[in-house]
């Protein structure tokens, strides 16, 4: 089973899970951040993973792509993809840092290893909570390159999973006026049959 073969009703049900696990995630954002942050999803959206590169402006767009297993009641992975600029945002946000371009320094690269991570547990806590699961992320793992050869990274990791994957469009948006959004797109992508103990689990909330 893929994510095609679901029901609207499913559907839905899997979009407004999503909706609320990004809502937790925007909570956990805004601790890290020290400032409230507020949340819009444009889209939650059933795709091809081999499209994904299209989706974000082209195979040739630069990227960073976090990536998680999910552990515990169900298996699958997590993708977090930020355009370039949206990761240089958040790190001078966290971080503090002036302008330039964006260098992958062990800080720099720990800072959105764990903003990944924190946005991930914060989904999976949700998400696990409604449907009563344990589910975990592990260690995140992080692609700095072109989208193409993110996901195609991506694709080889998920030979045993489908090649479908639940897409969260997610803006997180500041209070303070001149801060621009922080972009980003939140991929769910579980195996086949631990896709089938989520819709068992949904069809029981």
């Amino acid at each position: 089973m893929n994510f095609t073969s679901l029901s609207e009703i499913q559907l839905d049900a899997l979009r407004e899970i999503s909706n609320i696990g990004m809502g937790h995630g925007a909570t956990a954002l805004s601790q890290l951040l020290g400032e409230t942050v507020h949340l819009r999803v444009p889209e939650v959206t059933i795709t091809d993973i081999a499209r994904v590169p299209e989706l974000l402006g082209g195979a040739e767009k630069v990227v960073v792509g976090i990536t998680l297993q999910i552990l515990g009641d169900a298996r699958g992975n997590i993708l977090l993809i930020l355009p370039q600029e949206s990761a240089q945002r958040l790190l001078h946000r966290l971080l503090r840092q002036g302008g330039g371009g964006l260098v992958f320094d062990e800080i720099n690269t720990s800072t959105l290893k764990e903003v990944g991570n924190i946005l991930a547990s914060a989904y999976l806590s949700a998400l696990g909570s409604l449907l009563h699961l344990s589910l975990i992320p592990s260690i995140p793992l992080l692609a700095f390159d072109m989208a193409g050869a993110v996901v195609d990274y991506v694709l080889i990791e998920l030979s045993a999973s489908g090649d479908t994957a639940l897409m969260v469009e997610t803006e997180f948006i500041s209070e303070i006026p001149q801060e621009e959004p922080i972009k980003g797109h939140f991929f769910l992508i579980p195996d086949p049959a631990s896709l089938e103990i989520l819709l068992q689990a949904v069809e029981g909330v």
